[in-house]
């Protein structure tokens, strides 16, 4: 009897500024593979250095996808993702052995890896409005909503976390049902192979990579990008490390240090939930981001 070994998806993945995007390059050209780009931001257009987008160079390097492609207008969202990422993977599959995913967002990495639940996507209006009664009313107004609306949900939300609890009252006042009824958490099954390497930096040399490119974002043009983009700071693409600093300099909350002081540390702070996210994972197989012969060998032998 032939067996057919199935395609093989690549997941590069790791905290931002452990070095993922050099490395996805050079994987890429080695595999002959596009990349995919999980980047919740990347997608959006008028964003390169807040995001740290491939440059052109980069792009004319390899082709990349899920890359500048949205008005930051456009809601977008990791089922989304999922449903776009899969039908490309078809395609690309039927020419390539192997297709390499990269980024740092680990919704969008476990909505292809393993199914994200069929979340309704929330119309502009409602995100515009539970924003709204957030900035009017604070957080305990939200909480106590989705407390009446969904106790299950209520019960296991990180309460100290805006951007979930928010996203939970969204959902319930898009479905007119808990947000808990949508939460199965089912493992869905893929027709292709997936490994994941991991990328990890002691957390000290992590964080003066971070420091170091916030600075050279900074050098680079964020501030006239964030200006450019300060007009559309309500829209959700842009509450995002980066630039809500940089607008609350332009609102006068920030003098200009300390928004950058504040980019800084935010990033340190996502980084490190973005470890904590990762970790959780048995599948990943970690590795120096400069242990280039190691990661080679790895992938010749599983490859």
């Amino acid at each position: 009897m032939t067996t057919t070994t199935p395609p093989t998806l690549l997941v590069l993945l790791g905290p931002t500024g452990v070095g993922k995007t050099a490395l996805s390059l050079r994987l890429a050209e080695r595999l002959g593979s596009p990349i995919l780009s999980a980047d919740s931001r990347q997608i959006y257009r008028g964003m390169p250095i807040g995001t740290a987008a491939p440059t052109a160079d980069e792009r004319a390097r390899v082709t990349h996808y899920f890359v500048d492609l949205l008005d930051p207008a456009e809601p977008y969202s990791a089922a989304r993702y999922e449903t776009d990422a899969l039908a490309l993977l078809t395609t690309l599959f039927t020419t390539h052995a192997a297709v390499l995913l990269t980024g740092g967002s680990m919704m969008y990495i476990d909505a292809v890896c393993q199914g994200i639940d069929d979340i309704p996507t929330v119309p502009t209006d409602i995100r515009a409005a539970v924003m709204a009664d957030y900035e009017r009313l604070g957080l305990d107004a939200l909480l106590d909503e989705l407390r009446q609306a969904d106790p299950v949900h209520f019960a296991e939300v990180d309460r100290c976390n805006p951007r979930r609890v928010i996203h939970a009252v969204e959902i319930c006042r898009t479905a007119g049902r808990p947000y808990s009824d949508f939460r199965t958490r089912t493992v869905k099954v893929r027709p292709f192979r997936i490994l994941k390497i991991g990328l990890v930096r002691p957390r000290e040399e992590l964080f003066r990579r971070i420091d170091a490119r916030v600075d050279q974002m900074m050098a680079d043009g964020l501030l006239s990008e964030a200006r450019a983009l300060y007009p559309q700071r309500h829209l959700n693409a842009l509450n995002t490390v980066g630039y809500k600093e940089l607008f609350q300099h332009f609102d006068g909350q920030l003098s200009l240090d300390e928004a950058v002081a504040r980019i800084k540390r935010n990033t340190r702070v996502y980084a490190r939930k973005q470890q904590t996210w990762f970790h959780r994972d048995p599948s990943i197989t970690w590795f120096h981001p400069d242990d280039m012969a190691h990661i080679l060998r790895f992938l010749d032998e599983v490859l």
